[in-house]
């Protein structure tokens, strides 16, 4: 189950406004989602309660730090909308079961620091430092104007983060975002030029959030489980006891013994050990326990149960089944 977190410290940087709509993308490419809202200001789940139940439904899930990461039986993708100032337990925790994090930040002196001191922390982790957990960042609020798309590229190159691209500052966002909408609700003519800004995004995250290989994972796997099908065994009906016993004598004299040796030996497979061997029908265990069930007398051996061993650091040895005329 692929899940996306917005991760940045500090607040008002879009956070809630990136998350709903990513969450809206899958939801329009028919993915049963949820937007986990664990922001304290619950600003994602404020949007959720504006939304048209004729629009793709988005699950939504808001619960205190502690469950925060339980997520309801049948969803399939997983938006987290993080609070700001998020460090420590609770950043390791999100990363822990994030498998790509998108940093929003804003074209300003204090967002960019900000937003640095939270990408150092990040790779302090292992996942995020090893590309487990995928990592980018997206301009917010951008005028296009300006050249703020530009510097905002060439610090997120300056950190060694994928610059995915910008989304410019319109009043569009404002009231789709009041009508429990996005871009993606929207008719593709009133926003295709922000639609377009989003193809970027939307690119980085579809190998994640749509692994290629998954549609061709079901066919093969069971093509391998039908192939390494192992063919039914067909078990040999075991002899009755009364067959058994008159077929081979409990006491059989020597002479006999030394004859029916080889038959025995031959159909017992050779590795097993002392204790399973006891447990075939008609090794010695097995015949003892039929004679006492007749009445007939046990021969006893007087051969120890224990022997010294040399070799061992202790001299002790583990004792071994005697066998009959031993």
């Amino acid at each position: 189950m692929p899940v996306i977190a917005v991760v940045n410290r500090k607040g008002g940087s879009g956070k809630s406004t990136l998350a709903a709509h990513i969450a809206a993308w899958c939801a329009r490419n028919g993915s049963s989602v949820m937007l986990g809202d664990v922001d304290r200001q619950q600003s994602a789940r404020s949007w959720l309660k504006r939304r048209d139940a004729g629009l793709p439904a988005i699950a939504p899930w808001a619960v205190d730090q502690k469950n925060m990461l339980r997520v309801p039986t049948g969803i399939t993708h997983v938006v987290l909308d993080t609070p700001g100032g998020m460090h420590g337990f609770e950043l390791a925790r999100v990363v822990m079961f994030a498998d790509a994090i998108i940093m929003p930040v804003c074209n300003s002196m204090f967002d960019r620091e900000s937003a640095a001191q939270c990408h150092a922390d990040l790779m302090a982790l292992p996942r995020v430092a090893s590309g487990r957990c995928r990592l980018a960042t997206v301009g917010m609020r951008i005028d296009g104007r300006t050249s703020a798309a530009k510097v905002l590229e060439e610090w997120s190159e300056t950190l060694g983060m994928p610059f995915l691209g910008a989304l410019r500052e319109t009043q569009l966002y404002v009231r789709s975002l009041e009508r429990g909408m996005t871009m993606f609700d929207l008719p593709a003519s009133a926003a295709a030029p922000d639609l377009a800004q989003w193809q970027p995004i939307l690119n980085w995250l579809r190998p994640t959030l749509y692994p290629p290989q998954a549609a061709n994972d079901a066919p093969e796997h069971a093509q391998a489980r039908t192939v390494a099908k192992a063919p039914a065994r067909v078990i040999a009906p075991r002899p009755s006891v009364a067959a058994t016993l008159g077929a081979r004598p409990l006491n059989p004299a020597p002479e006999q013994k030394a004859a029916a040796a080889p038959r025995l030996g031959s159909s017992l497979p050779g590795s097993l050990m002392p204790a399973q061997e006891s447990l075939v029908h008609g090794a010695r265990m097995s015949a003892q326990s039929t004679a006492r069930a007749v009445g007939r007398p046990i021969q006893v051996s007087s051969a120890p149960a224990m022997s010294r061993n040399v070799n061992s650091p202790d001299g002790q040895q583990i004792p071994q089944f005697l066998k009959r005329g031993t």
